[in-house]
């Protein structure tokens, strides 16, 4: 991978570690999770509003479309796998970038599920807005 390929994944890297370290009840919340309260209690707090507020940046929401996805430590297939999603499961999607053509899809999204992990948008319906740029 090039230098030019790497960078805009390493400021990406560098802005995930300001925001969580800025929001730390971003790495202990239950985002992801399939019951109400989880994600209705983010909405009542005013997290998905504008970051001009001082809030946390919206998170965007997604449907695993695949059988069983890899979430990786890249936004390609040469990263490490970091765990295992499966299809129909709701997962948090913090940003979009471009990685690694996977079968004509070349974004990925850096997922917020617990761990910080590139799963590829190819085999991940994104529900609503389609998240931002990292």
């Amino acid at each position: 991978m090039s230098l030019r390929s790497r960078l805009p994944i390493a400021v990406a890297a560098c802005a995930l570690a300001v925001t969580a370290l800025a929001t730390p009840a971003v790495a202990g919340d239950e985002w992801g999770s399939d019951s109400p309260s989880a994600s209705g209690n983010h909405q009542n707090q005013g997290q998905g509003q504008s970051q001009s507020q001082g809030q946390h940046p919206r998170l965007y929401r997604g449907v695993v479309t695949a059988s069983s996805l890899a979430l990786r430590s890249a936004p390609n297939r040469g990263g490490q796998i970091i765990r295992w999603a499966e299809r129909g499961e709701v997962v948090s999607i913090f940003c979009r970038t471009n990685g690694q053509n996977i079968q004509g899809n070349r974004q990925w999204y850096l997922l917020t599920d617990g761990t910080w992990a590139w799963g590829s948008a190819r085999y991940i319906r994104t529900t609503g807005t389609t998240p931002r740029w990292c």
